[in-house]
């Protein structure tokens, strides 16, 4: 039973790197298939020890165009703050998953709209059609702050949401004036006008200062699959080790 177990936890290794996203959950259903649903003492030792190892030199995840380190898995452990690489295949995995009738815009996105303008950014939608789309999702990096803006194409409604309940306006204007440039640049008369910005409230909230990026990512996925955001604070960590599988595992999970 025992060399079986280890066996596991090395697969396990293997496969994400690291123990950072192993959970009791995942050993006591490993125990329960194998019959053996009483964590020994022993096992529940070898599992600790487990999650003191260091990470498995060299281990990378590609996908697509996207490269993880496990220096950018390991901002999904404890507290740390999410990075950009992170977000970005993440929001990969939802358009994926969506057949990408959802769009996930670059984290830089923003920050380029701002300094350079429309034409800074045009040529990033080259090959998309915004307006077939129903859902838009966009990540908005200020400073050390993750937030979210959204835009459902159907009402031409432009949504934002803050896990700390901060409301940056500008960022929605400025993504309503450049979907006017974009439905002006594409030819899409009925996109250029009638555009309506709401303000998200009664969503979950964070309660400290370094979930903010994970709060992001899970309104996305959420909200990609038209579910209820019902989740808190206390399913951060679930929620980091889920996403950490997930991005080595190149597929959102069910």
């Amino acid at each position: 039973m025992t060399s079986s177990f280890l066996e596991f936890l090395e697969n396990f290794y293997i496969k994400y790197g690291s123990f950072i996203p192993l959970s009791e959950t995942d050993v006591l259903e490993y125990l329960k298939n194998k019959g053996n649903s009483d964590l020994s003492n022993k096992l529940m030792n070898r599992y600790r020890a487990g999650l003191a190892s260091a990470p498995v030199a060299g281990f990378m995840v590609m996908y697509n165009k996207h490269t993880l380190s496990l220096e950018d898995l390991s901002t999904l452990e404890e507290q740390n703050w999410l990075n950009d690489q992170i977000i970005n295949m993440y929001g990969e995995l939802i358009m994926e998953a969506t057949q990408h009738k959802v769009h996930f815009f670059n984290s830089f996105f923003h920050k380029k709209l701002v300094a350079k303008g429309y034409d800074g950014v045009k040529r990033w939608t080259k090959k998309v059609d915004l307006f077939s789309k129903w859902l838009l999702l966009i990540p908005i990096h200020l400073e050390i702050h993750w937030s979210l803006v959204t835009v459902t194409m159907a009402t031409k409604t432009i949504s934002y949401y803050d896990s700390q309940g901060i409301v940056f306006r500008h960022t929605t204007d400025n993504i309503m004036k450049y979907l006017q440039s974009e439905a002006r640049e594409k030819k899409q008369a009925a996109f250029q006008k009638g555009w309506k910005i709401t303000i998200i409230k009664g969503i979950p909230q964070q309660k400290n200062d370094s979930d903010c990026g994970v709060f992001v990512l899970e309104y996305c996925r959420r909200l990609s699959v038209k579910q209820p955001l019902l989740f808190s604070q206390e399913d951060m960590p679930r929620i980091r080790k889920r996403i950490y599988k997930e991005l080595c595992d190149c597929r959102l999970n069910d």
